[in-house]
């Protein structure tokens, strides 16, 4: 592996093992056409979002936000152009006022959805803070008299249209589409299967909003799920888009009406989208977004060792190195809770923030079990940056996601898997 004639240094001094190092020698090797294929795609996505900047002719005066109401803000119009392009959509609200992808979601279903209305989960269980905030909560979208339906997910990739027909036999008013794992034993969707679903959408009930949450899977490929008919695009600004330097903020992406009538929503109606300022954003969500595919990349390679070296320690990976990736997250079966936070705890103590940090489990807000996290992103809740978490429940799953940097991943990786192994 002469790309990797260094690994051994770094290994050595950061005392990894011998038959850990093998395992890591052997997985690096094995990927390399892996790896290739993820910088061909990179091409791909970078030539959109290099032609969306040369377009859009940013300038240094596109650098400085505003204050106060934030009108007239010429930067944020700018961003959110760039962004509605990525998104393969008319237009875009993207904004340090959206504290997450789930705000923007709940904003997003608050504006659509009406008592009496039905709201249709189309890829079953949404992941635990969402089920929360449109469900489980006393003041949760559905609290409000809309009718809640939520489709059996089967776990595959293949579409199983008789699945889903009696959900959208209720007539839904907005479809929601889940596009990552989240923290589930199921695959994350790819761009065509998102269309597919669109399809049987249309075709049973055409007047429904399809809301895509695309968080984790900005620039994976090279088109986005607005390209094969999804109304609604929602997503975080500190996860893909970001790059990694983007400090706050989620975006929504769609048809001009339909995000004026959120911005009516989120600020006030006949604001809509003309308010909110950017403050001292636009530096660093334009510098983030100009980066995020090769930071994407990288994640994914990461994922691609992650899942070569546990594979080979025995462990049950989803998805498997190599194999289509629809997210920048990577699941782990290690079947105990011991194992799961040995994992997290070896992560964390080779981030570069709070690498001294003992992390423990703990309750999170919107979560029905304890949660252990690995944690020391630049930016705060930055999942593009490499991290870890963990819902401590069978089958005992951890979730690893993120990373900008290949030869962090394989360290912090490598860290994991040494603390696992102990536990044997």
């Amino acid at each position: 592996m002469p790309a990797y004639a260094g690994a051994e240094r770094v290994f050595d001094a950061l005392g990894f093992s011998g038959p850990l190092k093998q395992a890591a020698r052997r997985c690096i090797g094995d990927l390399a056409g892996v790896w290739l294929r993820r910088d061909e795609n990179a091409f791909a996505v970078s030539a959109r979002v290099i032609a969306a900047f040369r377009d859009a002719a940013i300038n240094d005066s596109h650098l400085w936000g505003t204050t106060g109401y934030g009108y007239g803000d010429a930067a944020r119009d700018a961003y959110e152009a760039l962004v509605a392009r990525l998104m393969d959509a008319p237009a875009a609200m993207a904004r340090p006022q959206l504290a997450s992808a789930t705000h923007a979601l709940v904003a997003t279903m608050r504006a659509l959805l009406s008592d009496g209305d039905v709201l249709c989960s189309l890829t079953g269980r949404p992941y635990d803070t969402l089920r929360t905030a449109l469900v489980d909560h006393p003041h949760a979208v559905c609290a409000a008299g809309v009718r809640y339906v939520e489709c059996p997910w089967p776990f595959t990739p293949a579409l199983d249209a008789e699945l889903i027909a009696p959900a959208l036999a209720r007539r839904p008013r907005v479809v929601f589409v889940q596009r990552s794992r989240g923290y589930a034993q199921r695959p994350a969707l790819g761009v065509e299967q998102i269309g597919q679903l669109v399809a049987c959408v249309r075709l049973s009930c055409p007047q429904a909003v399809v809301v895509v949450d695309n968080c984790y899977g900005e620039l994976v490929e090279e088109a986005e799920p607005g390209a094969v008919g999804a109304d609604l695009i929602v997503g975080s600004l500190v996860k893909n888009l970001g790059g990694a330097m983007a400090p706050a903020g989620a975006y929504i992406a769609g048809p001009r009406e339909l995000i004026e009538r959120i911005g009516d929503s989120i600020f006030a109606p006949g604001l809509g989208s003309s308010v909110g300022p950017t403050l001292d954003t636009m530096r660093w969500c334009f510098a983030g977004l100009h980066r995020a595919p090769k930071a994407v990349t990288e994640s994914l390679k990461i994922m691609d060792f992650a899942a070569a070296l546990f594979d080979a320690l025995g462990y049950e990976v989803q998805p498997q190195a190599g194999a289509f990736r629809g997210d920048i997250i990577q699941a782990i079966v290690l079947r105990s809770q011991a194992k799961v936070e040995a994992f997290v705890r070896g992560l964390q103590r080779m981030l570069p923030l709070n690498s001294r940090a003992v992390p423990q489990p703990a309750a999170v807000p919107g979560y029905a079990d304890p949660v252990i996290m690995a944690a020391g992103s630049f930016v705060g809740g930055s999942t593009l940056e490499l991290s870890c978490d963990a819902p401590l429940r069978a089958p005992y799953a951890a979730y690893l996601q993120g990373g900008v940097d290949l030869a962090h991943g394989i360290v912090g990786t490598l860290s994991a898997a040494a603390c696992v192994l102990d536990i044997n």
